[in-house]
This record gives C-alpha cells, sequence and structure tokens, in this order.
C-alpha cells in the first residue's frame, strides 16, 4: 500500500509539473534584463540618419566579443558582422539604427537625453534584439551550419542606408545572402504578438515638388493677374481622381498634398505657389500611372487656366525613392508555420500590407533570387490596448513623440522569432 501511494503520488506530481520550457525561450528569459540595460540606454542616446557612431559602436562591440568578424563603416555609419559556421546557406538578419528629429513626450525616466531627437519609430528595440539574438547563434552554434551576416545599418528614416551599404559593395566584399530577414516594432498591434502579410509588405515611397507659375497683382484686381493659388487648389483637386476614378479599386495608391506653400500678404496675388507631395503605391504599374498623372493634371489645369507654354507648372519627381518591400510566398509561408507552432495562434496575427516605406526592399531587388522577409511585432501595452479596446485610432503611432512600445516584450519575442527563423533557414 505505501508503495501504492508512492507511486500515486509521483504520477501526480508528474502530471502537475509543468513542461519543460524551450532552451531557446528560457535563454531569452534569462538574457532580457541584460538587453533592457542596453535598449534603456540605446533610447536615451538616439542618433539621426547617417550619424548613428555611438549605436553603431555598440553593436560592433557586442558582436565583437561573440565571435563575429566585424567591419564598421559600411555605408556610412553601417556594421557588418559575419558568423562562419560550416557549410550551408547565408542568413542575412538587419537592424536599423537612426532614430528622429522629434521632441520626446512619453514622460520615461530613460527618455531621450539629445534635444530634438527621439527613437519614435522603435529603431531602439530592433537594435537591442539585434544584439540578443547575435548572443543567441553564438551560443547555439551546435545547432546550426551556414553563414550569419547581421548587419546594423544607416539612415533608414531618410530611405538612404540599405542603398548606401549595398552601393559600399555589400554583397561582394561579405558573403552574399540567399535569405534576407528583418522585424520591425508595431504601434498597431498588442504587445508580444507576431504579424506576416504575403506579398507586398511596405509601399513605393515617392515625393514630388510642383512648382505653380502665376502672374502676381492686387488681390483687389485679379482679372489683371493669373493667380497662381486658384490653379494649384485645382491641381490638388483633381489630383484626387487619380485615385478615385483612374486606379483600379482593387489597386492600391495614395497621392497626399503635404505642403502647400503661397502668397506673403492679404491683398498680394502671388507670382508663384509651391506644392509638395509623397506618393505611395505598391506595383510598378501603379508607381508610374500615379506619377505620370500627377504631371498631365498640373499641365492640363494652367492649360485650361490659360497659361502659355512657358509658364506652365515645373513638377519634379526627387530622385531618392524608396521601393515597395516585398516578402517573397516561400519564406512567409516557412516562417508563418514555425512562428504558429512556437508563439501560438492567438500570438501571430494576420497582417495587412501598410503604406509605409523601408528601405529593407533594397536588398531583395538587388537580386530577386533572395528570399525576403520583413516582419512585424506588436508593442502596444496590454493594459492601453485593453484600455481603448483595440481602437488603434486612440494610440500613439510610430513617429509620435508619444510613442513608448513594451519594450521587454518586444525584444523577448524578436530575438526569439529572429533566432527561430535564423535557425530554421541555417539548420543542419
Amino acid at each position: 500500500m505505501k508503495n501504492l501511494t508512492s507511486l500515486l503520488a509521483l504520477a501526480a506530481a508528474c502530471i502537475a509539473a509543468p513542461a519543460t520550457a524551450d532552451p531557446l525561450t528560457q535563454a531569452v528569459k534569462a538574457d532580457l534584463p541584460g538587453l533592457t540595460t542596453i535598449y534603456r540606454d540605446l533610447h536615451s542616446n538616439p542618433e539621426l540618419s547617417f550619424k548613428e557612431g555611438r549605436s553603431a559602436g555598440i553593436m560592433a562591440a557586442e558582436a565583437k566579443k561573440l565571435g563575429f568578424d566585424v567591419t564598421t563603416g559600411v555605408g556610412g555609419t553601417g556594421v557588418v558582422a559575419v558568423m562562419k559556421n560550416g557549410p550551408g546557406p547565408v542568413v542575412l538578419l538587419r537592424a536599423d539604427m537612426d532614430g528622429l528629429p522629434v521632441t520626446e513626450q512619453t514622460g520615461l525616466p530613460y527618455a531621450s537625453k539629445n534635444p530634438g531627437v527621439m527613437h519614435a519609430c522603435g529603431h531602439d528595440t530592433h537594435m537591442t534584439s539585434w544584439i540578443g539574438t547575435a548572443r543567441r547563434m553564438a551560443a547555439m552554434k551546435d545547432s546550426w551550419s551556414g553563414t550569419l551576416v547581421m548587419i546594423g545599418q544607416p539612415a533608414e528614416e531618410i530611405g538612404s542606408g540599405a542603398r548606401a551599404m549595398l552601393k559600399d559593395n555589400l554583397y561582394s566584399r561579405f558573403p552574399k545572402p540567399s535569405t534576407v530577414i528583418a522585424f520591425h516594432d508595431s504601434a498597431s498591434m498588442p504587445a508580444g504578438t507576431i504579424g506576416l502579410v504575403d506579398g507586398y509588405a511596405m509601399a513605393n515611397v515617392d515625393s514630388v515638388d510642383i512648382l505653380v507659375k502665376g502672374s502676381g497683382g492686387h488681390g483687389a484686381y485679379p482679372h489683371l493677374a493669373k493667380d497662381p493659388i486658384v490653379l494649384a487648389s485645382r491641381i490638388v483637386t483633381t489630383l484626387q481622381t487619380l485615385i478615385s476614378r483612374e486606379t483600379d479599386p482593387l489597386e492600391s495608391g495614395v497621392v497626399t498634398v503635404g505642403s502647400f506653400q503661397a502668397g506673403t500678404k492679404h491683398n498680394i496675388i502671388p507670382p508663384d505657389a509651391k506644392l509638395q507631395i509623397t506618393v505611395r503605391s505598391y506595383t510598378p504599374e501603379v508607381r508610374e500611372h500615379l506619377l505620370d498623372g500627377i504631371g498631365r493634371i498640373a499641365k492640363g489645369e494652367a492649360i485650361a487656366a490659360g497659361m502659355p507654354d512657358d509658364q506652365l507648372p515645373v513638377v519634379k519627381v526627387q530622385d531618392q525613392h524608396t521601393p515597395a518591400t516585398f516578402n517573397t510566398h516561400e519564406l512567409t509561408s516557412q516562417m508563418q508555420t514555425l512562428f504558429t507552432e512556437r508563439f501560438g495562434k492567438d500570438r501571430v496575427l494576420p497582417a495587412r500590407a501598410q503604406m509605409g516605406g523601408e528601405d529593407f526592399s533594397e536588398f531583395y531587388l538587388a537580386d530577386t533570387s533572395i528570399q525576403s522577409l520583413l516582419f512585424w511585432v506588436g508593442g502596444v501595452r496590454k493594459d492601453k490596448w485593453d484600455a481603448v479596446k483595440g481602437d488603434i485610432t486612440k494610440l500613439p503611432s510610430i513617429h509620435s513623440p508619444f510613442w513608448a512600445p513594451d519594450a521587454e516584450a518586444v525584444i523577448s519575442t524578436a530575438v526569439e522569432a529572429m533566432s527561430a527563423a535564423a535557425l530554421a533557414v541555417l539548420k543542419k
């Protein structure tokens, strides 16, 4: 009887005992306090595009300690850390480093020390997760085979950093990847969740300037002038038809006039007006149609207003173009399955393509045989999410001076997800 009682007690203990946690999950949890310290330091010391020297130095130093072959100054302030670990694929993991010219208003005790500069987009969580992932991959070398290339990229916020690193021969100076992966924190998803979208994930971003010419004069005698404000207003109104009447309703596009500048005084008709426009699209066809349409509409409205050929509007498409980010189907499907199995269905949410821009796209477009994925990690604290019942219009967005993600949730989720993704691709 005593033996039976002992056996029953042992069985009950076995049933009640929690299952052993995944080693990767345990390691990330153990490392989180130290990573949080790094995060708060990075958050307190944000740096603008192409000035990320301190941030790059922290990332480079961490990678060197782990045994990576580290090169700094790639494409300006970029960091490239390479770990070769036998035969196999080459995986590139990317984190962007730059902050924004925003004055922080979060009230955090570790808020930005740099006046007018803030990590309002969450790149500090990206860099910290990069360090955490590097630690995990170095510690788990026995579990994978291949080459890991980890890059700290400058100047994402101005759409220039990825192009600068590629122009600095990223793919020839260092092992060329067969797979590229990155994540971005999200201000529209609950903390610790993951979002993926197959295909286009982020938009083409174009900037267009229009100089609308006129003939200045006295506001009391408009018949003696050619009013550029009225003409520019017509252009602004007609531009809306590019989306509502010229673009397939099943396609997506945005034409937003963000700046309208003209005039100096109540009763003076100015000689010109200036428009600044942002244009968003996914496909090359829609992009081309929108850009061509802006020029056509500006010219057509000017002709209708009676402007001579030598005073037609001057339309300039800025050279700095951020191409759309495309998630390849094979890699996206693989990671959808992997993340769901690891984190559970409740934490892997359906996501939609966004009209924001991301120059991570450049790493795929440099060679479209590469598998590519950019996914999101939710950063909205649970109490705040619950308080607004998931209504994201009542929450600070990224680039807001009030955006303060649940950093611990973002970092722990991202480190585990990025490590698991790399391990899956580099599986022995």
